[in-house]
């Protein structure tokens, strides 16, 4: 059977033909050498049948990158590794919050500012270069799931109160100058239609073209702690808990490590997955 016969079944419920250029595209993105990511293709073509799921495959490139080399699986499931940061949505802006620090931002989480009509509670506001943003974050952890024009419209409403009132309740915040939409999903047609045509920055997992969320973090190689494949998910989540958001922070701070009660050779191979995979 030739695999453009063959559908398999996005998360969305969405049948779709099987492209092997796309499995090829984000192997390399991992990192992955050009043998690597054929002996991959070639095995999950062996395995394809109709109807076989995203995440199926997926999986199965998974462990067979995992096996190669750990680092590369750490990139390839970066998508997942942001869901993971759930299911409150908290982490994701703390882990936006943390991003954008080291592209040069200050930053403050969940500071309530007064409005013209009402107080909002805002997710990141941030300032940088004499300008100040404020930037409401949607975290969905369902895969599958994208951001409507609603999501926009909202914000957009809560920026112009916000740039209405007077914000003195915030030492030296001034009126906001931009307000962001920032996803880990995708945004619809529509909602990018309508958050440029109302002068709102909009940030998703793969939009601006080139400039998504994908791009920042693997050129910053600002990864989350959710990518590494030698964590467990409870420790994970110990980690995030203590504003542990980025796997390179680790470095700093290994004591967390030890208060795990990770083990000496465990903990040397956490720290190299994270000096390979981060590149410090």
């Amino acid at each position: 059977m030739e695999e453009n016969t063959i559908e398999i079944r996005k998360s969305s419920g969405e049948r779709v033909p099987f492209s092997s250029l796309k499995l090829a595209d984000s192997l390399h993105n991992s990192g992955a050498d050009k043998n690597t990511v054929k002996n991959i293709i070639e095995k999950v073509k062996e395995e394809l049948y109709p109807g076989i799921s995203t995440r199926e495959i997926y999986n199965r490139a998974y462990a067979m990158l995992k096996k190669k080399r750990p680092v590369y699986a750490s990139k390839y499931k970066l998508k997942r590794a942001i869901y993971e940061l759930g299911p409150t949505g908290f982490p994701f802006e703390k882990f936006i919050s943390t991003l954008l620090q080291f592209s040069g931002y200050d930053t403050q989480i969940g500071e309530i500012v007064k409005g013209h009509c009402v107080s909002h509670e805002i997710d990141v506001l941030a300032k940088k270069n004499g300008r100040t943003f404020l930037i409401e974050c949607k975290f969905h952890g369902e895969e599958g799931r994208k951001c409507n024009v609603k999501v926009p419209l909202y914000i957009n409403s809560r920026f112009k109160d916000v740039k209405a009132g007077n914000s003195k309740n915030i030492p030296g915040l001034k009126k906001p100058d931009e307000g962001w939409v920032v996803t880990n999903t995708r945004f619809t047609k529509d909602a990018v239609d309508y958050g440029t045509c109302a002068g709102l920055y909009l940030l998703s997992w793969d939009y601006p073209r080139d400039d998504g969320l994908k791009n920042r973090i693997d050129r910053l190689a600002l990864y989350p702690i959710t990518v590494s494949t030698l964590l467990s998910k409870r420790e994970k989540q110990f980690l995030l808990s203590r504003d542990i958001v980025l796997f390179r922070q680790l470095l700093k701070d290994t004591f967390y490590l030890d208060h795990l009660g990770v083990s000496d050779t465990r903990k040397a191979r956490i720290l190299k997955e994270v000096e390979q995979l981060c590149h410090v």
